[in-house]
């Protein structure tokens, strides 16, 4: 199980995470062989002072320039979730830049400036755009990787169905096609059909289908944001899971979780990314301090047993 699977996730750098700490955060995860670290051109407009993205990418690009790291590490980012006007706390978002061929090379060139460096090594569809059909998204990621721009390109909370269509659509043309698809899942999961707060994207989660289409798509990846559900494995009565995790087979599978947690030495959300590990899937870990960031990283280095994994599996 190699710490390289892990993703360092920089949403907060340059908005509540300044400069110096997320410098420091990058050293530690580099020094512990972490090599992907992922963004997006909107991070954080809904924390930042002007309402809209952009202070992510720039303090990446500036670690890099001043650690001369750019061969040593994958750099991913997002384009399609920005807003076209200022977010306020009032009015929220009014629209997002959506996914144009137009906008996706605009806003390419602008990433690759912020983070100084001439290519991605993967770039991501951040939320799909109604205006624009998935078979066009597909066709033109594919063609900005067929020019040198990004190496690989993803999809991230589309739908299966929608995936399909995108990398149908590119490797028709002959373009590279998506191989990477980003979504939230953990170990437990809300009741079906239930509103989780803060996530309104119904085509956000990993579901049945996902699984179905990674058998089908061995190549592809799956990379999970929020897999420890803000800290409520470990921080159960002060930051509770969500209501709509409040049934049964979460009950069930945090017991057994406890379990494999008391006979490993780990913590519970430990247990959760060495299993997400064991699975061939990619978490994307948020830490805003140097103590998360090492828990996340002992936990890629720990390895469950197949009587442990099976265990965690059969629960709920």
């Amino acid at each position: 199980m190699a710490i390289s699977d892990l993703v360092l996730g920089t949403m907060y750098f340059g908005t509540r995470t300044d400069e110096p700490a997320a410098h420091a955060l990058l050293d530690q995860f580099v020094e512990a062989g972490g090599r992907t670290i992922d963004t997006a051109n909107c991070y954080s407009f809904w924390v930042s002072d002007t309402g809209h993205g952009g202070q992510s990418e720039p303090v990446i690009g500036s670690w890099l320039r001043a650690r001369g790291a750019r061969n040593d590490v994958e750099i991913a980012t997002k384009v399609g979730a920005e807003p076209v006007s200022p977010f306020t706390p009032e009015h929220g978002i009014t629209g997002t830049e959506g996914l144009s061929a137009e906008v996706v090379r605009r806003e390419l060139g602008r990433s690759l400036e912020r983070l100084g460096t001439d290519h991605l090594d993967l770039y991501w569809a951040h939320i799909p755009d109604p205006a624009t059909p998935a078979d066009e998204v597909g066709r033109t990621f594919g063609a900005v990787a067929a020019e040198g721009l990004t190496r690989r390109v993803g999809l991230s909370n589309f739908p299966a169905w929608q995936v399909e269509q995108a990398r149908q659509a590119a490797a028709a043309d002959g373009l590279p096609a998506v191989d990477a698809i980003q979504l939230t899942t953990s170990y437990v999961s809300p009741r079906p059909d239930t509103p989780v707060e803060g996530k309104d994207n119904p085509y956000g989660w990993v579901t049945a289908d996902t699984l179905s289409y990674l058998d089908a798509r061995p190549g592809t990846e799956l990379w999970v944001y929020s897999p420890l559900v803000l800290g409520a494995y470990t921080r159960r009565q002060e930051r509770p899971f969500p209501r709509a995790y409040d049934h049964p087979a979460t009950t069930a599978r945090l017991a057994v979780l406890d379990v494999v947690a008391a006979e490993t030495g780990l913590d519970a959300g430990q247990v959760v990314l060495a299993w997400m590990l064991a699975r061939g899937w990619r978490p994307i870990i948020g830490a805003s301090r140097g103590e998360q960031l090492a828990s996340a990283l002992d936990a890629a280095r720990a390895e469950l047993t197949a009587d442990q994994l099976g265990r965690l599996d059969e629960a709920g």
